[in-house]
């Protein structure tokens, strides 16, 4: 080969490297949010077969979140292989091993932002999205149309909650929800809408027929019950305004105030939820009240009778207070601090580790 074709042919060769690198496709982004009332902001997108797409995931709740991309038809059933995870669900972001996994983005925490990338199906077809957190899936889904033809309306569109549009509490009946997300024995909880709470509440059913509902909007536990745990039939017949039911009866209820002060007793400081983390199977509660980290494990009394409310507090050097009104049949005592007409002072020391206990009256082992 003479050397002006061998410098031809790598000009060629330059040319076509060139050629192919400018036509390679961009990635088509695809940007959702997680947002509060358990669902995305996006019920449905589109993209082309084969095309290279990069999805991002913001977390604007105040609870932890996933995205699982399934094949078609396959939502439920990888919903319901999440939950049957119980406690090895958290170190794997309750993402189950199977195939009907296509892609998926890990635990996104409030006020994070993951992305994955993935090549779309080249076989045309809608394959759902969904967050597989215990009770999030049955109204925190949506639809990834793989076409290139339009989408039907979304009033028509089968594909995407119920509800959309308006009436979120109503997604609840769009399919058969579990009575609740562990098909195991006590603790476990349920993030659902419950009564005299935000929309962020957490209910949790520990052994002994005890259950409580914490409230991740104000930070704070609302109500302690005995008896069953939860009647759904309401959710289910998708009432606008409807929320689970409480099966027992309620021993203990805290007052509006039952909420931590810094400083000082009357000023209410700025609300953070951080998640939480499962400890031998109950959650220990994570949240930011100005700038004190603080840690609230609920657990269960040895003999039945109540709940221990562990706090770890870390940053503090101002006086905390903790307004205990309550109404019920129980008893409410902590491990320090001094309590006053229903107000209790901690120095900083004293807050750093302490227990708040609530016991049933009356209560029989």
């Amino acid at each position: 080969m003479t050397k002006s074709r061998m410098v031809c042919s790598r000009m060629l060769a330059v040319l076509l490297a060139a050629s192919f690198l400018c036509g390679k496709a961009k990635a088509q982004e695809i940007q959702l949010k997680a947002v509060a009332g358990l669902h995305y902001d996006k019920v449905r997108f589109r993209v082309s077969p084969g095309t290279q797409i990069k999805l991002t995931l913001s977390n604007t709740d105040d609870m932890d979140h996933n995205l699982v991309i399934t094949r078609p038809g396959a939502r439920m059933k990888v919903v319901k292989a999440a939950e049957a995870l119980g406690a090895k669900g958290p170190g794997i972001s309750f993402i189950p091993t199977s195939q009907d996994v296509l892609w998926h983005i890990p635990t996104v925490r409030p006020g994070e932002t993951l992305s994955v990338t993935f090549t779309a199906p080249r076989q045309p077809g809608v394959y759902p999205y969904v967050c597989t957190y215990p009770a999030h899936g049955a109204t925190m889904y949506g639809a990834m149309y793989v076409t290139d033809k339009p989408l039907p309306a979304l009033k028509d569109d089968p594909n995407i909650p119920r509800g959309e549009g308006g009436d979120m509490h109503s997604m609840h009946a769009a399919v058969d929800m579990p009575e609740h997300p562990y098909p195991m024995t006590p603790p476990y909880l349920y993030r659902t809408f419950m009564p005299d709470a935000g929309p962020a509440a957490i209910a949790v059913h520990l052994p002994h027929d005890l259950s409580y509902c914490w409230d991740a909007g104000s930070c704070s536990l609302r109500y302690v019950w005995s008896g069953g745990f939860l009647e759904h039939e309401a959710l289910w017949k998708g009432k606008g305004d409807a929320v689970a039911g409480v099966a027992g009866d309620i021993f203990f209820r805290a007052g509006s105030s039952f909420q931590f002060r810094i400083g000082d007793k009357d000023s209410i400081p700025g609300i953070s939820f951080k998640g939480y983390r499962l400890v031998s199977r109950y959650p220990e509660f994570h949240y930011r009240l100005n700038n004190l980290e603080i840690y609230e494990l609920i657990t269960l009394l040895k003999d039945g009778s109540g709940l221990r409310c562990s706090f770890r507090i870390t940053g503090a050097t101002d006086t905390l207070w903790l307004p205990l009104p309550h109404t019920g049949t129980a008893t409410v005592s902590c491990s320090a601090g001094q309590e006053k007409n229903g107000l209790l002072r901690l120095l900083p020391a004293e807050a750093a580790r302490f227990t708040l206990t609530i016991k049933k009256e009356g209560h029989k082992p």
